[in-house]
């Protein structure tokens, strides 16, 4: 088994997989598109990898506002959640990602990444943060 990572932006998708012991998180791609709407390709490209990573479920970062507020961004992922669900069949958990953007960017710089180079990583390192969080979340509680 495996968990699926997501961190859905207006044009693109970052994509983390989870290792078959649901221990670590890898990014794997960040699926890019024109519209922000046009969600067709985006889906389907989902669906390879699921079916690609034998994934059984997925994460999707859960933008909220830092009030603990849900604004449109978060109505737009729980839109996609929808979607998502019905086209896969999958269970899909909403993960807040308050700050995973701004952790990847960090992890970036002290990489030595340079500026021009971080926006073109930015959202797969932000799924693996996302991932990551929901893995250890899940050890933890078996652990208890």
């Amino acid at each position: 088994m495996r968990i699926m990572g997501l961190d859905f932006g207006s044009k693109t998708v970052g994509v983390a997989i989870s290792d078959p012991l649901l221990i670590t998180a890898q990014g794997i791609e960040i699926i890019r598109r024109k519209d922000e709407n046009k969600l067709r390709r985006t889906l389907a490209r989902i669906e390879e990898l699921i079916v690609e990573y034998e994934v059984e479920e997925i994460v999707l970062g859960f933008p909220k506002n830092m009030n603990d507020t849900i604004g449109e961004r978060a109505e737009i992922s729980l839109e996609f959640q929808e979607k998502l669900e019905r086209r896969t069949g999958l269970p899909v958990v909403m993960w807040d990602e308050r700050l995973t953007t701004v952790a990847a960017d960090k992890t970036m710089i002290e990489a030595g990444v340079r500026r021009e180079k971080r926006k073109e990583y930015v959202d797969k390192i932000a799924a693996v943060l996302i991932l990551q969080g929901y893995l250890d979340y899940r050890a933890s509680k078996e652990n208890v």
